[in-house]
């Protein structure tokens, strides 16, 4: 079967009722978690960017206590999960600030984490990519917050 492009997608489904939309979506969720999570975000945290950020905060707080610290080995298998999370997270988000900010968010937990990343290299490789990151997606946002969010991380 030949995929359909996203134009050809967005013009058939111009042609459809709002039944038949309901449905699609319906049945879109039942297929893959990814669906359903972005669905959730569609319709009930779109709104609240603040609560959705918060949440998401929550749940790297979870994660990273959920880390097992007997090997560096272990920890970076679960840190590089804990990033795969957030990342998937922002992808719903389509927010530039929300983006920085979790990325901030998840380098402040990674750096003030112990044992000390310093000791694996990988570790400390994951977190210098993600502050370059979070350096050039700075250039994007207001000069308000780049001031705010450059002080931030700069104290890392």
């Amino acid at each position: 079967m030949k995929t359909a492009t996203v134009r050809e997608l967005k013009t058939e489904l111009t042609h459809r009722c709002d039944k038949e939309l309901i449905d699609i979506c319906i049945q879109l969720s039942k297929f893959k978690k990814e669906n359903k999570e972005l669905l959730t975000y569609i319709l009930f945290e779109s709104s609240s960017e603040a609560g959705y950020v918060e949440s998401i905060k929550s749940e790297v707080d979870q994660q990273f206590a959920l880390i097992n610290t007997s090997s560096y080995h272990y920890i970076k298998k679960s840190v590089r999960k804990i990033l795969r999370l957030v990342k998937k997270y922002i992808r719903y988000s389509k927010n530039k600030e929300t983006e920085v900010e979790l990325l901030l968010y998840f380098c402040q937990k990674l750096s003030g984490f112990q044992p000390f990343i310093k000791r694996s290299t990988v570790l400390q490789t994951i977190l210098d990519r993600e502050t370059k990151s979070i350096y050039k997606k700075l250039n994007g946002l207001h000069e308000d917050l780049q001031y705010d969010f450059k002080i931030e991380l700069e104290s890392l």
